[in-house]
């Protein structure tokens, strides 16, 4: 249980910065706008360029990363299902709901967690380069597509998934590891540099947005958007994770152990970045990422208890 308090305690410090520098105005009143661009636009490719660039690819061919995959875009296709049918929700709401509902916490939380409850940091590398290589570029394609503006022609609705920084980032990485090839140092510590300011700028810039509202409050924040959800991401998700790795991979121990406790983590702050990069969904990935990450707590505290040892 001491390792998932000191795992919590990174990210709730971070966020109590963010919400006095809203508190005080320190940034401006539009400090949390620029912030959340710094991080979509520069901080963040710089760090996926950076991690995938250097990165084992071999790792990602393991039971973790099947496991992954399958539940973030089962339990995500669930959400748009259900949202669509009860919620009347339009595409790009859909697609938030669906991040927030699947994408899990696997950098700024998941590290520290994964060290201090699994022992071994490299349980939630799978995960963070399937969400990195396919999660993020299907779903900010579909944000891209559906919210381009009114008369755009053929050729933007084509070409605008490739202007995107973080999925030109995260292919640019990518091939670099395919080829083999390894970039001097004097070149990729600039993005090193940079890309470290990725998960403490999404932190802090969701910290200011608490500033000055009230979480899930009525008639602002939609609820029940919120609640299916945070349901679905810390309920269904860690149980289907648990039914496939159990009963079709036929995984046991600490594996089993490690993959459950993953699944359980919380919504990604980044979903509330790309929220308010297009402009929609943004109180609904506030709310959802603030209650998943208080209820992930008590989660992976029983997910301990009942598969650790």
């Amino acid at each position: 249980m001491s390792g998932v308090v000191a795992g919590f305690t990174v990210i709730f410090v971070i966020i109590a910065i963010g919400y006095i520098l809203g508190r005080r105005g320190t940034l401006g009143a539009e400090g949390e706008s620029v912030l959340g661009r710094l991080v979509f636009f520069v901080a963040t490719p710089a760090l996926l360029f950076d991690s995938l660039a250097s990165s084992d690819l071999s790792v990602i061919f393991s039971p973790t990363l099947a496991v992954a995959a399958a539940t973030a875009l089962t339990v995500g296709a669930l959400y748009m299902v259900v949202a669509k049918l009860w919620l009347h929700r339009s595409l790009p709401e859909l697609t938030i709901g669906a991040l927030s509902s699947s994408y899990v916490n696997s950098a700024n939380l998941g590290i520290p967690i994964a060290v201090f409850v699994l022992g071994d940091a490299s349980f939630v590398a799978p995960l963070l380069l399937f969400q990195i290589i396919a999660y993020s570029p299907i779903a900010l394609t579909i944000l891209d597509v559906t919210t381009l503006r009114r008369g755009a022609s053929r050729l933007d609705t084509i070409t605008a998934p490739f202007k995107n920084p973080i999925v030109v980032a995260g292919a640019a990485g990518l091939l670099i590891a395919l080829l083999g090839w390894t970039p001097p140092e004097a070149l990729m510590q600039p993005f090193r540099l940079i890309g470290g300011a990725s998960v403490p700028g999404a932190l802090l810039a969701f910290g200011i947005s608490l500033y000055g509202v009230r979480v899930l409050e009525k008639g602002t924040s939609p609820r029940r958007d919120v609640a299916l959800a945070s349901v679905l991401k810390i309920v269904v998700q860690p149980v289907l994770a648990y039914v496939m790795a159990r009963y079709l991979l036929g995984l046991g121990g600490h594996e089993l152990f490690a993959i459950v406790v993953v699944a359980t983590l919380p919504t990604a702050q980044n979903v509330f970045v790309y929220a308010s990069r297009y402009g929609v969904g943004t109180v609904m990935a506030r709310d959802t990422a603030f209650v998943t990450t208080l209820a992930a707590i008590p989660g992976i505290a029983l997910v301990s208890g009942l598969l650790a040892g």
